[in-house]
This record gives structure tokens, C-alpha cells and sequence, in this order.
């Protein structure tokens, strides 16, 4: 093991759940037991040394009803639900949300254009509770975009935006997290969950936080202090796109069986505050074409919300095929296209950030229940492509999780343990969530045709104006990361440089994200073979984890030990956690694991 993964003596010194990170297939129940004390390891003289106490001190161990992990939208919304149908009955019910971010919202990023479907069956009386829904989505308008000019493609009804309202979505959630607590929900931001709990049966029994205070060696600092448990009856992870825990569950209970793979896009996203004369009131504008090539799917997005403030945006799917490509010198450019920057020039732009987002739909919906628990939201992938929306589907998934979890709960009142929801598949099986993706499921895999763009926008218009979802074929999808092909295969891409107005070097932009890391922490992007980003990725590939990082995160420098070659530098404090890096490097061999808690960026009106 220690050949395999390269793991320094010291590491043997850390808690079995550190180590669980670099082995994720191996449980943390045989690793604390196996993995400290067989002698074939033939580690004696690391055994032999003294283990910091701190360490493998008992944690403090909570005890719950549900805990749920992220208070995003599918969170809070079955948070709420739960304690609803408590307090309509008369039960006790506690209810624990775990959220990594320092503050409520801090990490929530999305258009955001919000269907308020979901929300009028939670809260009826949203309006009159202040909800910050102040912007009516009054124009729709869907352009295709050239070098140098644009053109207006028809929008089609699935696309309608009659009745939505645009948003920040940071704001919403914090708004969110105000209900769930006026309902005695209990919200713990700052806490990073880090490690599932587990039962001597297998079953799922809650969660633990990270460590704090532990050095970029993993030793502990003077701020030491340990993780918490929260053992729950039924555990429910909202983590949004690509989680962390729950690419453990995935494997574990091999929830992608007869599933087809998920596949994402990268959205990156600017706030502009405009001109007022050039604010064009709940104006919904979205594009395809330029500055993608026809092969690679994507385009940008464009909401005019209320005091002259703009959400400007450019997603890129992940299955792209060149690795020159830079999705953040895509976005860049797109806004010095005429049609765009008329809007930008004379505004300020106030808030950067980026995501990584869930496209698979229907056919890439896992199996959503565990033993003790479930996914609900974007880390199971409810989002509508066409529609460019999830957060409607986020909330209907956590409030029918909230329902069964409810009845399980109350139904083994008298009983210990976890138990399982097996409601929960079937309610949004029968739901509008799965009819309205179910009728869009092949728009997003038409586009992966030999004509491209072209070819699925000709599809995408047959199938949404006359079949309507209609059609006994489902298309496939396929793995992001292996459709990368070398560099030399492909031309590289030139892409003008910032001019600090219109478009902004990287850095700048990472700045307006508010990120910040503790730099003497261990590093939450772990690289499993520290010989595969130059040998291989670099070497073939031309090094695209430079590239599609949003935040400067990854870059080849010169080795000082070898002034002949590269080596790849990880600056983890830019991270902005949209997960990108363990989604479409090449070789798979990066590992995001949650930070500090507390840790990460800072976004406002995001």
C-alpha cells in the first residue's frame, strides 16, 4: 500500500478517516483496524512511533433524527418539510443540517432564473414572507451567435420562462435557511462533513466532520480540535454537484448500476452592476454558436435583475474534446462579442465565480436511496437542460425525500437504527420531477452527433415542438474525462489577452470570488500519483488541468530538483470547490475532498 499510494511514514500517524481519503475503496472500518496493526505491512518501524493522542481522541457525538448534509436548496427545502409535517402532527422531530460554507449562501452559485413550482407547494405564502423574488421574468430571447454578429432562434415553449423569476440564488438560500430555522431547524455552517458513518452491518448511520487544526503533514496544530459524529436515523446528502461523500455512497452501494454515467458542463459566472440605460428589465437571454466550435456543447446566459444588476455566464460541457480548450478564456471572449459587451461597457463588475453542473437528466439519475439514508438535489442530477433550471427539481427531490424520511422515522419511533426510505424512489418516480425530465431526456446527448451543434439543434427542435419526449429510443451518454483526445491531435486555441474592462485575467477574477484557504492545512485536492500529471497528462495531453480549472488552482512550473522538467504545482487556496478537476482530468487521479470548514468562497449575489 505504501509503494502504491506513496505514502510517507507520517501518514501512518493519521486517523483511519484521513486515510480513507487516499483509499476510498477500502472501508474506514478495515482501516483502522487493519491498516495500523497488520504486521504484512512490514511497517514495524513507523508502527513503533508515538501516535499524537489528540488524534484518536473520542469525538463528541450528537444524536438526531435526520441530519442533512448542505443547506442549498434541496437541503433546507427537506429540512423544512420535515419539521412541517412534525409540528402539523405533533412530533418531535430533530432535524441537524451540516453546511461546509462559513455563512449560509456563501457557497451557492447558479443563474439564476427560479420556476417557483416547488417553492409555491412549501411555502404558499413566499410573497408575503419576503422572499427575495423581486425580478418578474418578462422577455425570453435565444440567439445564435457568430464572429462577429447574432441571430434570433425560435424559443420554444419547454424554454418559457412565463412566471419565473430571476434571482440570486445566494440569496434565496440564505432567505431558505431564515424559514428552516424560524421551523427549529438546527444549521451548523463553518462544518465540513467529511466522512460517512457506518453500522457493523454496512448500513449508513450518519456522518463526521474534519478535523481542525491539523498542518499540511497532517499533525496537529495548537488550534487542534476534533471532528464531531452526528449519528442520524436517516441521513440525506445535499452536497449539489459531484459531492464528495457521495462519490463514496456511489461506490459502496453501487448506485450507478444499469444507470447511465452522469455527465457536467462548467458554468462560470460574472456579476455586473450596468449602466441604467442599459438595463432591459427581466430580460432572459441565452445563446449557443460562438465562441465554441460546433463539436463542443455550451453557451452563455444573460439576466437582467433588479437596481441595474446583470448575472452574465458561460457554461461548457465537459465532454469537450480539445484540450486547449479553456472554458475561462471562452467565457472572457464571449463577452467582447458586440451583442454581449454593448450591455458590460460603462458597468463594473462586483462577483466571480464558478460551478460544476449536472446534464445526464433522466438516464443519470442514480439510485437514490441507501440503507439509512438518501440523495436529493444535484447530487443525484435533477437539472433540466433545456430548461437551464434545477434548483425546482432540487426542492421537489428534498421535500418527498423529507416526506418518506417523515413516515419511516415515525412509523420506527420505537426502534433504534437507522432505517430506509424506500418511499422515496417510488413518490419521485410518480412526481412532476421525473415527467418533466423524462419528456427532455435526449436534448442534451443529441448534440453529441457527428454534425454537433447543428445536428442537435435540429433534433432538439423536432423533439420539443412535435414529439415531445414521445419516442421508445433514450439516448446514452458518455464519461466526461475520456473524451480528451492528445494534444497534438487537435489545434491549439488563441485566445485574445484581457483588456481589465470587458474581459479580466484569471487571477483578478478569482479575487472577486472572495475564496480563501488556511495555506498550512492539508491540501483538500489530493493527486493519487504524483508521476501521471507530467508523464502523462502533460506529455500527451498538453496539461488541460491548467486549462479547465476556473481558478488557477493547477499549473506546470519548472522542477527545482530538475531544471530539464515540469512538475505540477497545486495552489489549493484559489480553490472555488466547483469540483472540475476530479470530474475531467484525464487520468482520474485527482481527488476533491472537502477543507477546513469554513474555508472556500465567499460569494454575494451569486
Amino acid at each position: 500500500i505504501q509503494d502504491h499510494f506513496h505514502l510517507d511514514a507520517v501518514y501512518l500517524n493519521m486517523t483511519y478517516r484521513h486515510l480513507s481519503r487516499f483509499i476510498p475503496s477500502i472501508s474506514s472500518y478495515v482501516l483502522s483496524r487493519r491498516l495500523l496493526t497488520t504486521s504484512s505491512l512490514r511497517l514495524a518501524s513507523v508502527t513503533d512511533q508515538a501516535v499524537d493522542p489528540r488524534l484518536v481522541a473520542e469525538r463528541v457525538e450528537e444524536e438526531t433524527d435526520v441530519v442533512i448534509v448542505g443547506a442549498g436548496p434541496a437541503g433546507l427545502s427537506a429540512a423544512i418539510r420535515l419539521k412541517q409535517l412534525a409540528n402539523s402532527e405533533g412530533k418531535e422531530i430533530r432535524v441537524v443540517v451540516i453546511e461546509k460554507a462559513s455563512e449560509l449562501g456563501a457557497h451557492t452559485l447558479s443563474g439564476a432564473v427560479i420556476e417557483p413550482r416547488a417553492l409555491n407547494e412549501l411555502i404558499p405564502d413566499w410573497k408575503d414572507q419576503n422572499a427575495p423574488l423581486n425580478q418578474p421574468a418578462l422577455k425570453d430571447s435565444l440567439r445564435l451567435l457568430t464572429e462577429k454578429s447574432s441571430y434570433p432562434l425560435p424559443h420554444l415553449s419547454q424554454m418559457s420562462n412565463k412566471g419565473n423569476y430571476i434571482t440570486s440564488l445566494n440569496n434565496f438560500v440564505k432567505w431558505l435557511g431564515k424559514q428552516a430555522e424560524d421551523a427549529d431547524v438546527e444549521i451548523y455552517p463553518g462544518f465540513a462533513a467529511s466522512e460517512v458513518l457506518y453500522n457493523d452491518d454496512g448500513s449508513v448511520c450518519g456522518i463526521a466532520t474534519n478535523d481542525m487544526g491539523l498542518d499540511k503533514n497532517f499533525k496537529p496544530k495548537d488550534n487542534f480540535e476534533r471532528g464531531m459524529k452526528f449519528k442520524a436515523k436517516v441521513t440525506l446528502l445535499a452536497e449539489g454537484c459531484h459531492g464528495s461523500l457521495t462519490k463514496t455512497l456511489m461506490r459502496k452501494f453501487n448506485l450507478r448500476e444499469n444507470r447511465q454515467p452522469q455527465t457536467y458542463g462548467i458554468g462560470i459566472k460574472e456579476v455586473w452592476e450596468i449602466v441604467p440605460e442599459k438595463r432591459i428589465p427581466g430580460l432572459v437571454f441565452h445563446s449557443v454558436g460562438y465562441p465554441l466550435d460546433f463539436k463542443t456543447y455550451g453557451g452563455g446566459f444573460m439576466y437582467h435583475m433588479e437596481d441595474n444588476i446583470v448575472q452574465i455566464g458561460f457554461v461548457v460541457a465537459l465532454d469537450y474534446q480539445n484540450p486547449h480548450l479553456s472554458p475561462y478564456k471562452e467565457f472572457q471572449k464571449y463577452k467582447l462579442h458586440p451583442y454581449i459587451k454593448k450591455f458590460l461597457e460603462g458597468g463594473k463588475c462586483i462577483a466571480y465565480g464558478a460551478r460544476a453542473l449536472n446534464e445526464g437528466g433522466y438516464q443519470s439519475i442514480p439510485k437514490l436511496v441507501f440503507p439509512g439514508g438518501a440523495l436529493i438535489g444535484c447530487t443525484a442530477g435533477f437539472m433540466n437542460v433545456p430548461k437551464i433550471k434545477g434548483t425546482h427539481t432540487a426542492m421537489k427531490s428534498g421535500m418527498l425525500a423529507a416526506e418518506a424520511a417523515y413516515d419511516a422515522i415515525i412509523s420506527n419511533k420505537s426502534e433504534s437504527g437507522p432505517v430506509t426510505l424506500t418511499a422515496y424512489e417510488k413518490s419521485i418516480e410518480d412526481s412532476w420531477v421525473y415527467k418533466e425530465l423524462y419528456k427532455v431526456r435526449n436534448i442534451r446527448p443529441s448534440f453529441s452527433n457527428p454534425l454537433g451543434l447543428w445536428g442537435g439543434l435540429i433534433y432538439s427542435g423536432l423533439d420539443m415542438m412535435f414529439l415531445k419526449g414521445r419516442i421508445p429510443w433514450t439516448f446514452k451518454h458518455h464519461l466526461d474525462y475520456a473524451s480528451l483526445k492528445p494534444a497534438k491531435e487537435c489545434k491549439p486555441i488563441e485566445y485574445p489577452k484581457p483588456d481589465g474592462v470587458i474581459s479580466f485575467d484569471l487571477l483578478e477574477s478569482v479575487s472577486r470570488s472572495g475564496t480563501n484557504h488556511a495555506e498550512n492545512q492539508p491540501v483538500h485536492l489530493r493527486v493519487r500519483d504524483k508521476t501521471i500529471p507530467v508523464e502523462r497528462n502533460l506529455k500527451i495531453f498538453g496539461g488541460p488541468e491548467s486549462r479547465f480549472c476556473p481558478a488557477g488552482v493547477y499549473e506546470f512550473v519548472d522542477d527545482e530538483t530538475n531544471p530539464s522538467e515540469k512538475r505540477l504545482q497545486i495552489n489549493s487556496q484559489n480553490c472555488v470547490h466547483c469540483k472540475t478537476c476530479d470530474i475531467k482530468d484525464v487520468s482520474q487521479n485527482i481527488d476533491w475532498v472537502t477543507p477546513e470548514g469554513g474555508d472556500g468562497p465567499k460569494y454575494t449575489l451569486t
